[in-house]
């Protein structure tokens, strides 16, 4: 059973907000004002999650960094670096983001139906030792460690399509051959965090288990179906992955402020149609979009999206795609011809 059946979600997230600040508590009411507005709120169970453990933000992250977010945010908060913020409550709201990642994880095995985390503050920027780009613990890292720790889950694939490349889950993974991580995002000369380039594979066991997909400005929807069409298929079949993940951003839309991609509406009923297909059930995580409307109208399509599966629906016969985007193709087939057959 494909359908997204649950909706993890706590008001307590409300308590890690800034209202100057893009990623605000704003961007929560959006989404559930919207599913409330098309009734799909009330056809799903939405589940309080539970805080993480230390324990389980331990397995992703070092003690130094976790005890020096609680001393942080006990001091009072602030900012933790230029663009990251926290306030007295955040240590305690960001475990709970974190717990919901494993709420999420743990509905999807034991219903074998998909569930979608909307917690913030987001993750997939925090590494090991560091809060950056909004994010202060690596929720689906926490979630992913869990699973390994509690249910000997051996094979995992993250899925990532935030604009901005998930530089912390990438270099949690970045060794380790039994998480398959790949991120579509506009290219990193162009935009935070500055890496996740095509040649950036993985390292030791863990080469080939690094995919990055770095579109450039100006990409668009045909762009994206036309890569993800060529890559995500022969990739994941090769992998053959026991749980999969699905890092979820609405920042490459083309109405997005911090961003410079033309994504469309389409685009997210595609993904989840199309990852639906390859994955079944999987956790959706939440990560950015700042764009209110948009957060809006494209959850309520991803959600219908999974709802109402279809196959091979959105690919046009003919798809316009720039130049730029075959030769980005071109490259990742080069780099991971030994890897993979495309």
């Amino acid at each position: 059973m494909l359908k997204l059946t649950s909706l993890i979600y706590s008001e307590k997230y409300k308590r890690h907000n800034n209202a100057t600040h893009p990623e605000n508590q704003d961007r929560l009411n959006a989404i559930i004002n919207s599913l409330k507005n098309k009734g799909i709120w009330n056809e799903i169970d939405i589940v309080s999650p539970q805080k993480a453990t230390e324990n389980d933000l331990l397995r992703v992250h070092s003690r130094e960094h976790v005890e020096y977010i609680k001393k942080f945010c006990e001091g009072g908060g602030g900012y933790i670096d230029y663009d990251t913020y926290a306030t007295p409550e955040s240590y305690e709201i960001a475990k709970l983001a974190a717990g919901g990642a494993i709420e999420a994880a743990e509905i999807v095995l034991n219903e074998k139906t998909s569930a979608y985390s909307i917690a913030r503050p987001p993750g997939h920027h925090a590494t090991g030792t560091k809060s950056m780009g909004f994010c202060i613990f690596n929720n689906l890292a926490i979630s992913l460690e869990y699973l390994r720790k509690t249910f000997k889950i051996k094979k995992f694939l993250i899925f990532d399509f935030d604009v901005h490349f998930g530089n912390g889950t990438s270099e949690i993974f970045y060794s380790d051959p039994d998480v398959l991580y790949i991120s579509i995002h506009q290219n990193p000369k162009t935009l935070y965090p500055g890496d996740g380039f095509i040649e950036e594979i993985g390292a030791g066991k863990g080469e080939g288990f690094n995919i990055n997909i770095p579109m450039a400005p100006g990409s668009t929807t045909d762009d994206y179906i036309y890569i993800l069409e060529n890559i995500l298929s022969p990739v994941t079949s090769k992998f053959n992955a026991d749980f999969y993940f699905l890092d979820v951003g609405f920042d490459g839309h083309v109405d997005d402020p911090l961003s410079n991609l033309k994504l469309t509406d389409d685009f997210y009923e595609y993904i989840i149609n199309k990852m639906g297909n390859i994955a079944g059930p999987m956790a959706l995580i939440l990560e950015g979009g700042y764009n209110l409307n948009v957060l809006s109208r494209c959850n309520v399509k991803m959600i219908s999206g999974l709802n109402n599966m279809k196959e091979d629906d959105y690919i046009k016969e003919e798809l316009n795609v720039s130049d730029e985007c075959r030769n980005i193709l071109k490259q990742i087939k080069d780099v991971f011809s030994s890897f993979y057959e495309f």
